[in-house]
């Protein structure tokens, strides 16, 4: 009835619904226009960012690499055998007390050198001089006993000479006499035995050296029995350090001892980058330890410094050999590849070339080239992480190029294990 009454009311709603639909589909239209304008400018711009960094690195990789070289050199190689040591002190006394009392005092500060001789603590000495007074008392007495014993000896003597006494009254008293002499001597062995134990009472060093921590203080009861010490005494001058070296290297070694006086021993630090000492080679172990198929040896040190310290870890370089008019480049030059050992090597058009060499022993910052190189060739020592086989180079002395050639091989070194190992890296930033 409502429907059929009012025809205009149902014509203008229709109306009202159809506007509606088409300003929403306007209202669609036009955000679509807007999110594909925007889409459409970043990817331009993305595209031109990405055009900019391809043109960059094509730039980038036509421009010359500022590079630093040097030219390999030829001169004496030494050749070293390296191994891992322990140091050890020549000799270590554990100072314990050889009588039983009262520690009085202690004559030595903790870490202190000590001399031969000197005075470390003093046990109370009044027992070992009671020992001692009765012990001379006793000789006293038994020497009187002696004395008196000899003069009726002489007197039976002249008796038995006339006929006044039986021989076996002299007999007799040659006997006693025999005796007295025995007790004086269990007297004097007393007596000495006392004098002992007194000097006992005052601990000396028995070396020269460190002493360690105190392990007891004064007023304590000590007992010769003890485990515990007083101190212990290390030797550090001169010091020794054990190491091992395989058994192929014995002949070597034994020949070397054959042909010099002393051989050269180095002892580095953790890193082997600073050397803590110099000495000679002192002996070889008797025999090869079958379970590790290795030879302990042991070097001498005469450590004036202090710079080793008994069961420092060291790393020790025997002087083995010395390679005469070997040509040798610096170590940073070298670089390592899966097909093994190579070099940039500088050419006359300002382009480098890949080089394969074979490589000997390292000394310091430098190694020795057995093969693949020459005394005319220059190799680039720093900015090498840019180059490829053919790079073109810029060889640069100073200024920002070699500052940057500098830096980037700096870096490169300090992962590098091999020049890590050679102490490379700290010299380059320490200049």
């Amino acid at each position: 009835m409502t429907s059929e009454k009012n025809p205009l009311l149902l014509t203008q709603a229709n109306s009202v619904t159809k506007k509606a639909n088409k300003i929403q589909g306007w209202k669609w239209l036009l955000a679509i226009l807007i999110v594909g304008s925007i889409s459409w400018f970043i990817y331009g711009r993305l595209h031109q960012a990405a055009g900019n960094s391809d043109r960059e690195k094509f730039n980038q990789k036509s421009r010359p690499t500022p590079v630093l070289v040097a030219k390999p050199s030829q001169r004496d190689m030494n050749v070293y055998l390296n191994s891992l040591g322990t140091v050890t002190p020549r000799n270590t006394v554990v100072v314990t007390s050889q009588v039983n009392g009262q520690v009085l005092n202690l004559f030595f500060n903790e870490g202190q050198m000590v001399k031969k001789g000197q005075l470390l603590a003093l046990i109370d000495t009044r027992p070992y001089e009671i020992q001692r007074a009765q012990a001379e008392g006793q000789l006293k007495k038994d020497k009187a006993l002696l004395d008196n014993a000899l003069l009726d000896l002489d007197r039976y003597k002249t008796l038995i000479a006339q006929s006044s006494i039986s021989k076996q009254t002299l007999d007799t008293q040659d006997s006693l006499v025999r005796q007295y002499h025995g007790a004086v001597a269990i007297d004097q062995s007393q007596v000495d035995n006392a004098k002992l134990q007194l000097s006992y009472c005052h601990i000396i060093a028995p070396i020269s050296g460190r002493i360690g921590l105190r392990q007891v203080d004064p007023g304590n009861i000590i007992q010769s029995t003890n485990t515990t010490s007083i101190a212990t005494i290390t030797q550090l001058q001169p010091i020794t350090v054990l190491f091992s070296l395989p058994e192929d290297n014995l002949p070597a070694v034994a020949l070397r001892m054959k042909s010099a006086t002393n051989v050269a021993v180095d002892a580095f630090d953790r890193g082997q980058s600073i050397k803590l000492a110099s000495g000679v080679l002192l002996t070889t172990d008797n025999l090869i330890d079958t379970t590790t198929g290795s030879i302990k040896m042991r070097a001498i040190f005469k450590n004036d410094d202090g710079a080793l310290f008994p069961n420092q870890f060291v790393n020790i370089k025997l002087l083995i050999d010395v390679q005469k008019n070997a040509i040798v480049m610096p170590l940073t030059a070298l670089q390592h590849g899966k097909n093994g050992d190579y070099v940039y090597v500088v050419n006359q058009g300002h382009s480098v070339t890949l080089r394969p060499v074979k490589t000997g022993n390292v000394e310091g910052e430098y190694i020795s080239i057995i093969q693949g190189l020459s005394l005319q060739d220059e190799v680039v020592v720093d900015g090498i992480d840019k180059l490829r086989d053919g790079a073109k180079i810029k060889v640069a002395t100073t200024g920002a190029g070699a500052a940057e050639a500098q830096k980037d091989a700096s870096s490169k070194a300090e992962h590098d294990p091999a020049k890590r190992k050679s102490g490379w890296h700290k010299k380059q930033n320490a200049e």
